[in-house]
């Protein structure tokens, strides 16, 4: 059993490392345009440079590497999380800062994203009621292209921005970068709740610090994975809680949070998936009923004001496919989405898939269970993706939300794996920020 737990982590990098290659090879070598930037299987270009943010970054990592896996075993629990926090700040900042402040401040402000429909919404009630006529690519003053291929939930979060004198893209780049470093937060308060504290502890680094940090700086999909993450985190305390009214108290709570998440991104109802495991785990459905009522109420909510999420879904639909979505080659993007899932969360991603599929570890003494189901789930939820079809391309950053609970699985890692399994890590957020401008 000692040896076939050894070998997984092996596979699972093998087969990481083989697609990410294979990806970036085959459409050179048959002359395959893929329909992304230059750089497939990222929607990036070739682009080496150095730049104001590269000395911060390269002092955090060689810090973090030295001390990061150690200091999560010891600090105490509210310092861990405070300087989860603090460090996935400082990282965003120093790498998106590699381009200086437009790497944090152009991204949101350019034409396809949320900032400039912002700015112009002067009466959202009325934005909602004609939100579904301008999806279509041959309406008149269709949308841009990420807010046609999100419900308004995504946009309302800018409108607030902007309403709170937060709306130019700087502004809203540092409130994205905020948000998103709350999401190791969540994950770590959830795998307590769970009874895996240990086993938190051990993931830390890898939430806190790796390649995803790259598209979370500037991107909306970062927003949407920490609320995900902090729906789920509260699900997982209804869960455990004793008494009926935390029950109802925090399933209520998750219900809003993941029902936003529904009005965010058309993709997030996948949280279903992990929403099932949270219970699974703790061996509770208790809160279903709170959380379910709850969701459904938001998603009415925006029924009452003119948006109905299930006629909307299938004008994007016809919009995907009227769209770029027509001459990405599915035969390359069924596998390729997998290795720029590879690309953003990291190599080691695939050792921690590896290992939860074993379903073996070092730690089982210290109760794996949680950790194994969790990495489970958001496999389960990236093949869902994966194969709806809806999914070809720029999953690096679409699939945000889901990589932290795939990366919860390095906790499972072997020992010898866990210190140079981080450096690979954070070396590798590195070589990729200072070789390819994403765009994101």
């Amino acid at each position: 059993m000692k040896s076939r737990v050894s070998i997984a982590p092996w596979i699972g990098v093998g087969i990481a490392v083989v697609l990410m290659g294979l990806a970036m090879l085959l459409p050179w070598a048959l002359d395959q345009n893929v329909y992304v930037r230059s750089f497939p299987p990222l929607h990036a270009e070739w682009m080496p440079r150095v730049g104001p943010g590269t000395i911060a970054a390269v002092i955090l990592a060689i810090v973090a590497i030295r001390y990061a896996t150690d200091a999560a075993t010891r600090l105490p629990w509210r310092w861990l999380l405070l300087g989860s926090f603090v460090l996935a700040v400082a990282w965003m900042v120093s790498l998106a800062t590699v381009d200086g402040l437009d790497g944090i401040g152009v991204i949101l402000d350019t034409q396809y994203e949320y900032l400039n429909t912002a700015r112009a919404v002067t009466d959202f009630g009325a934005t909602l009621r004609e939100y579904i006529a301008h999806i279509p690519l041959d309406s008149v003053d269709n949308w841009p292209v990420h807010i046609a291929g999100h419900p308004p939930g995504a946009l309302l979060f800018f409108v607030v921005l902007v309403q709170l004198g937060l709306g130019s893209g700087l502004a809203a780049g540092f409130v994205v970068i905020v948000v998103a470093a709350t999401t190791p937060v969540a994950v770590l308060l959830t795998l307590r709740r769970l009874g895996a504290e240990k086993g938190a502890r051990l993931a830390a680094p890898f939430l806190v610090m790796g390649p995803a940090a790259i598209w979370m700086a500037v991107s909306g999909d970062a927003m949407f994975g920490a609320f995900a993450a902090w729906g789920l985190c509260a699900l997982a305390y209804a869960a455990t809680s004793a008494r009926m009214r935390g029950v109802a108290g925090w399933g209520t709570l998750a219900g809003l949070l993941l029902g936003y998440c529904v009005m965010l991104s058309y993709g997030l109802p996948l949280l279903g998936i992990l929403s099932v495991a949270v219970l699974a785990i703790a061996r509770n459905w208790r809160p279903l009923p709170w959380a379910f009522v709850a969701a459904v109420a938001v998603v009415l909510a925006f029924v009452a004001g003119g948006f109905v999420w299930w006629d909307a879904y299938p004008v994007l639909v016809e919009r995907y496919w009227d769209g770029i979505a027509t001459r990405r080659p599915i035969t390359y993007w069924i596998w390729g989405n997998l290795a720029a899932l590879a690309f953003s969360a990291g190599p080691l991603v695939g050792a921690a898939v590896a290992v939860a599929i074993r379903g073996a570890a070092p730690i089982r003494s210290v109760l794996s269970r949680p950790i194994v189901v969790l990495a489970l789930a958001a496999t389960l939820t990236i093949l869902a993706a994966d194969l709806s079809g809806m999914s070809k391309a720029e999953v690096e950053r679409i699939w945000l939300p889901f990589v932290p609970w795939l990366l919860v699985g390095t906790a499972l890692l072997p020992e010898r794996w866990r210190r140079p399994g981080f450096a690979a890590q954070v070396v590798f957020a590195l070589i990729v920020q200072h070789l390819l401008f994403t765009g994101w």
